[in-house]
């Protein structure tokens, strides 16, 4: 059966996921306490006055009194999309619901498509042709917080024809000194299949072929207020993972020993098959990975606008060391509009076993490398990031924020510091969304 031969379509889609939480995380970490003013809307009116606004469509009990609504439900659609130089999209839509109450409890779920295309370099160096595959994915999550003490549980699964994913995970909330600071910390598991699919489209059953990979989270930090204007976080994540992440569709290229070291950076795919030895073996990765990451963030409330600010880097037992800074300062234009430049720089070195050209000896007797790869994602690289934002407050005049329309746009520019094939690669990223609660 002719294999799919591809690169990595999780990089791309899973790409879209990591933006989309990113930014939900930023707001969740500014996410005013205490009476400190809210970080992204627009000045409005005091939940006095809302009230009264309100009091004509609220519940009556017998003895005439108005009830209080005790839910609040959130809706929201997005539609992003995804595209680059090295012949990749992405389109995903997406949704999200939930409920709140004022006893605490809460639940929301989401659920999403990536719908990918892809005629990459990867794929072209493998005599494979353009290639589409979609993904679904949800998540459940329940949290109870009656008080100054919280428990959130919740669940995901994500499938593609070729890999299924599903998880679970738990985290505990602790406030102290009135919501001046919060401790928290969490767990959470998953647990992959890998399989291979055909160029057109008859894929492997999991029984007949299959690798795993089991992945367990520990997420601690804490919330902070400085100051009625500013408040900041800090998180440590610790990620352990098992199992074979190796791409049953990506072959590595090997080389004579005397040949490797003139491969020049960006080798075009002729000049790698033309003096490259014929034997390409799959991707091979070390069977087991410890990750460790450390997030840093701060928002401050000035006068019209607020100041996000975030910090992270990253270490691995693959030897891989990076850094990733991000930069959101939001603009209040009066009460229905609030627009927000956006800026990000990630540098990373290279994975130990990184290699440019890999070195193999002469048939019959390949003398391979025990661990190889092509993802360009694992050796040296940076990107820069710049894009905007716009909000657009839909809701009534004592609650805008009530619907909300937004528009952002980010560019991206990656350089390969150590690869075959590309020297950098373009992109661009975009999404609309509506949200509302009622």
């Amino acid at each position: 059966m002719q294999l799919k031969r591809r690169s990595d379509p999780n990089s791309h889609s899973r790409f879209l996921v990591v933006v989309l939480a990113a930014s939900l995380a930023s707001a969740a970490a500014s996410r005013p306490a205490r009476g400190a003013s809210d970080a992204d809307a627009p000045d409005r009116p005091s939940s006095d006055s809302a009230d009264t606004t309100k009091q004509s469509t609220r519940p009556i009990d017998a003895s005439g009194a108005t009830l209080e609504d005790p839910t609040t439900k959130r809706a929201s659609m997005e539609f992003a999309s995804y595209s680059d130089s090295d012949h990749v999209t992405v389109v995903t839509p997406s949704i999200a619901i939930g409920i709140e109450n004022t006893s605490g409890a809460s639940l929301h779920a989401t659920y999403l498509v990536d719908i990918v295309s892809a005629a990459s370099v990867d794929i072209v160096s493998t005599a494979s042709s353009r290639w589409k595959e979609v993904r679904h994915a949800g998540t459940v999550e329940a949290e109870y917080k009656p008080h100054d003490f919280g428990v959130s549980v919740g669940t995901s699964v994500s499938s593609e024809p070729d890999y299924l994913s599903y998880g679970a995970h738990a985290i505990v909330t602790k406030d102290f000194e009135e919501k001046n600071w919060s401790l928290f910390f969490g767990y959470g598991f998953s647990h992959d299949v890998i399989g291979r699919c055909g160029d057109y489209g008859s894929c492997t059953p999991f029984s007949v072929f299959s690798r795993t990979l089991e992945r367990g989270s520990f997420n601690g930090g804490l919330d902070f207020v400085i100051d009625r204007d500013s408040i900041a976080s800090i998180t440590g994540d610790v990620i352990i993972e098992n199992g074979d992440q190796s791409k049953p569709y990506r072959y590595v290229a090997m080389f004579a020993p005397d040949v490797a070291a003139t491969i020049p950076k960006g080798a075009s795919i002729d000049l790698v098959n033309q003096v490259r030895l014929d034997e390409k073996p799959l991707e091979q990765l070390p069977l087991s990975r410890r990750r460790l990451a450390v997030t840093g963030r701060y928002a401050r409330r000035l006068d019209a606008s607020t100041l996000r600010l975030e910090e992270r880097v990253y270490d691995d037992s693959w030897g891989l060391v990076a850094s990733s800074s991000d930069l959101r300062w939001i603009f209040d234009l009066g009460r229905r509009f609030a627009i927000w430049p956006h800026a990000r720089f990630h540098v990373q070195n290279s994975v130990s076993f990184w290699q440019r050209a890999y070195v193999s000896g002469p048939a019959p007797g390949w003398n391979l490398p025990e661990f190889r790869t092509g993802d360009r994602e694992l050796g040296p690289l940076w990107t820069t990031e710049g894009g905007f934002g716009v909000k657009w407050y839909l809701g009534s005049n004592a609650q805008p924020e009530e619907w909300a329309l937004q528009l952002t746009g980010d560019a991206m520019y990656t350089s390969f510091l150590d690869d075959l094939y590309l020297t950098h690669r373009t992109a661009v990223l975009g999404a609309l969304g509506l949200e509302g609660q009622f």
